[in-house]
């Protein structure tokens, strides 16, 4: 890296990290303020300094009174970079809201609120910039209709702090309250699925690609290997940073810079998510509950065109809702198809802004982000379950939606390595439910098989895991030949269903062979001898498998090859025959003459006697056992 990106001085410590996001209209000071709290200049572009703006995300941080440490997203405030100032609170709880004393409310002042409000921050302190431009009357005024159009939002009960970056006045009293409210936020989530939004990607001459964006969700180290989604990158960290610090392991919520060692800067964009490969699973259908933003006015429909802003992305979004035609005030369930893939988690909160109107006029939380291919008539009572459901109890949730889970997929989907009380059966994770709806299929398609063929020994393995594929796919889980294969070898091992070689059966059946049939059998048999017919060809000529395996089970046939069998009297005979060469020995030609058979059947016949210990080979010889 460079010497810039180097020099950062020691690792930090354990301290949990707090991200603050600046949001206001433009002009009312945000930048300014937060130069005079970290002394650090946020707008890092020429072109932001010429124009007095911000117009992209900048980076500042302190450290304050208590020795909390913080970092500042300052956003841009003006109407036309919306989205970026989207991008760089998404991720984040915790607000700075700022409103000038000379010019009051204004448009953007009530966009960025709706927008504060609807991705749930936790918490907030308002910054009433420019003082020392008013008296005290007009402060005053100011702070009043501040806290009127602050009722009902994320941030009615913040605080608003009167302040002047020019002259210091209220500065202390901002430090104070913004520390209040860093004490009392809750600590960063911090589970094993790290998430690092992108909202910024650079190169820099002898260290290659950096990536800088909010770290949620877990730990990120140097030297682990991660992926950047959607696009499937693979790339290892070969340095960390964070507020010009090098760190050697990275935590939830900070601002995180990575230095990536073997991907190209153009190989990845802002909204890219960076996490350890296979953690997620990009997305591009997400069901979700939608509310509008308060003042909306006009209705919500699903008609016209949307944008969806999640952490730092933006995808183009069509919508469908779940039983209404317009979003109420309450919200709504709703379908959103999105015009790309991007990673999403259960919970997440987003933005929609009319792309016509360009102005926002929704937000969301993701309910399910890999939701059934079909909604189905009972999708509103799925989505009010996942609505009240707490994270850990996701990984059952799905079970029970699908019914069987892949191993392979519960991570992506949930973040989660096991569902509590669900068993796991040869890569799947299958529900009690599936496991009824298949024993049900098979159990009754093999006692119908049994009444109607009492010598039958039962049913082929291949035709049993057909039928419980289709149970299981009318069950609303996905028939996959291998699931059902899985299914039905749990089955055996439980003991609902009992296996002998390819056939099934329920285990408390018998085949019962019909009274003369083995008779008639074995003098077949007999009667073809010495080239009798095979299995095959019995079973053309009307003899059942069933009747077959009872008579060799029985002793009546012996079975010298997969398909071949000979009454027990021929197989002696070529025993005498053996016997009769003594130490001279016999061939399998001339056992063939003796036999008057052919090589089908002289071939597989000594190779029996030889199995099974009657005869001895050297050579090209056979030997009786004894000589």
């Amino acid at each position: 890296m460079s010497a810039g990106f180097v020099a950062m001085g020691e690792a930090g410590g354990e301290a949990p990290l707090h991200v603050i996001a600046t949001a206001g209209h433009v002009d009312h000071g945000k930048s300014s303020l937060i130069a005079r709290l970290t002394g650090i200049d946020p707008d890092r572009l020429e072109e932001e300094k010429r124009r007095g703006l911000t117009i992209d995300l900048g980076f500042a941080w302190c450290t304050l009174p208590s020795g909390r440490e913080i970092g500042f997203v300052d956003v841009p405030g003006h109407e036309r970079f919306v989205r970026t100032m989207l991008s760089g609170v998404g991720p984040v709880r915790l607000a700075l809201f700022v409103v000038a004393a000379d010019e009051g409310w204004k448009p953007q002042s009530e966009e960025h609120l709706a927008i504060v409000d609807v991705l749930g921050v936790h918490d907030g302190v308002v910054a009433l910039t420019k003082r020392d431009l008013v008296d005290s009357d007009r402060a005053q005024g100011a702070e009043i209709t501040v806290r009127e159009r602050l009722v009902g939002t994320a941030l009615a009960a913040a605080p608003i702090v009167a302040c002047s970056s020019a002259t210091g006045e209220g500065v202390d009293e901002l430090v104070a309250a913004l520390d209040a409210m860093v004490g009392a936020a809750p600590a960063p989530e911090e589970g094993d699925r790290p998430r690092q939004f992108v909202d910024r990607v650079f190169s820099i001459a002898g260290a290659g690609t950096v990536v800088t964006g909010t770290l949620t969700g877990g730990r990120l180290a140097t030297g682990d290997e991660v992926e950047l989604f959607p696009s499937g990158v693979r790339a290892r960290i070969r340095s960390l940073q964070t507020h010009k610090r090098r760190i050697d392991t990275a935590r939830p919520v900070s601002r995180v810079a990575a230095n990536l060692a073997g991907t190209e800067r153009s190989r990845i964009e802002r909204g890219d998510v960076l996490g350890r490969p296979g953690d997620w699973r990009p997305t591009d259908v997400i069901e979700a509950r939608i509310r509008p933003v308060r003042g909306l006015s006009h209705p919500l429909s699903p008609r016209g065109a949307f944008t969806l802003h999640a952490g730092a992305a933006e995808r183009s979004a069509r919508i469908r809702l779940y039983g209404a035609s317009s979003v109420s005030e309450d919200g709504v369930f709703a379908r959103i198809r999105l015009s790309s893939p991007l990673v999403l988690d259960v919970h997440d909160r987003f933005v929609l802004r009319e792309s016509g109107r360009r102005e926002t006029v929704a937000g969301g939380v993701v309910l399910d982000p890999a939701p059934p291919q079909r909604p189905g008539a009972t999708a509103a009572d799925r989505l009010e379950r996942r609505e009240k459901a707490g994270r850990a109890d996701i990984p059952a949730l799905l079970l029970a939606e699908r019914g069987v889970v892949r191993e392979t997929e519960l991570r992506s989907l949930t973040g989660f390595d096991e569902i509590p009380g669900a068993e796991r059966v040869s890569g799947w994770w299958i529900s009690e439910r599936v496991r009824s709806v298949a024993a049900a299929a098979a159990t009754e398609l093999l006692a119908a098989h049994h009444e109607a063929n009492p010598a039958s020994e039962g049913m082929d393995v291949a035709e049993i895991r057909h039928a419980v594929a289709d149970a299981v796919r009318r069950a609303g889980s996905p028939g996959d030949g291998g699931l059902a294969a899985s299914v039905v070898d749990d089955l055996v091992q439980r003991g609902a269903l009992a296996r002998s070689g390819s056939f099934l059966r329920i285990p408390s059946h018998r085949a019962e062979v019909v009274p003369g049939e083995l008779d008639r059998l074995t003098a077949a048999v007999a009667a073809g001898e010495p080239t009798p017919p095979s299995m095959s060809e019995l079973q053309r000529n009307g003899f059942t498998r069933e009747a077959i395996e009872s008579a060799l089970r029985s002793g009546a046939l012996v079975r010298i090859a997969p398909d071949l069998v000979l009454t027990p009297a021929f197989v002696e005979r070529a025993v005498d025959i053996v016997r009769e060469a003594k130490d001279a020995g016999i061939t399998v030609g001339d056992i063939r003459a003796r036999l008057g058979t052919s090589r089908k059947y002289a071939v597989p016949l000594m190779e029996h006697l030889d199995r099974t210990g009657a005869t001895r080979r050297a050579g090209d010889l056979r030997f009786a056992r004894g000589i």
